[in-house]
């Protein structure tokens, strides 16, 4: 077990809660997708799961210890967390991108040196990007600031791999290209994201967590919520 989450809730002052007792276990190895429509508390999950918000009650345990006991160098060489990606207020280009995904395992004041740079070179070459080395991140598709942020998540060389709505707002081509990536990132990680596309989930997922309303509706595997003939429509 990697990740587990326990009787989590979560809400904003003064507002409803949004999570309530949510219950969940991620076993390494697997692509899980958490399902539900735009809205509903997808990416709030996501970043109760990880530490980003606090649960108001319940806990998270990565690999069995409550999560906010561990130091962040901990958390964060364990985890690679790829948000929705809306662009960047700062330039970077797409080789500095990738670099700064090996800071969780730099020295607080210790730059990238050689190895580092080496480190970044191959894992775009490994995602096929080696093209957007110099390219300004603020000048880049959607399609392609989203690989870049997958070859950023790669070089920390994390176990779980977490990404929030990876194929919104890009093109076919894009959707397959990124897909593609995914499927394969599951063979040597684990693999959590959220989405609010049917078809995307079942091209790519093992297990399925179906969120509604603030709870999880339905949990298992695509032939298990499928197995009495219902569409995950229907669930």
């Amino acid at each position: 077990m990697i990740l587990q989450v326990q009787k989590g809730c979560f809400g904003y002052p003064g507002q409803p809660a949004i999570l309530e007792n949510i219950d969940l276990t991620l076993e390494e190895g697997h692509i899980l997708a958490i399902l539900g429509p735009n809205g509903i508390g997808k990416t709030t999950l996501l970043k109760c799961m990880i530490g980003l918000l606090p649960w108001h009650s319940g806990k998270t345990l990565l690999y069995g210890k409550e999560i906010h006991t561990l130091k962040p160098k901990e958390v964060w060489s364990t985890i690679s967390y790829i948000p929705q990606s809306h662009g960047f207020a700062f330039s970077y280009t797409g080789l500095e991108m990738v670099l700064l995904g090996r800071s969780a395992h730099l020295g607080m004041f210790q730059q990238p040196g050689k190895e580092e740079l080496e480190m970044a070179e191959a894992m775009m070459e490994r995602v096929g990007i080696s093209h957007l080395a110099n390219k300004d991140c603020n000048r880049m598709s959607g399609g392609e600031l989203q690989m870049v942020l997958i070859a950023r998540a790669l070089i920390n060389e994390p176990k779980l791999i977490i990404l929030d709505e990876p194929t919104v707002g890009l093109d076919p081509a894009q959707v397959i290209e990124i897909r593609k990536l995914i499927r394969e990132l599951g063979r040597a990680h684990t693999v959590i994201l959220s989405s609010h596309i049917l078809s995307e989930v079942q091209a790519v997922c093992q297990q399925i967590l179906i969120l509604s309303k603030g709870h999880l509706a339905a949990a298992g595997s695509l032939e298990e919520l499928t197995a009495d003939g219902k569409s995950l429509e229907e669930v």
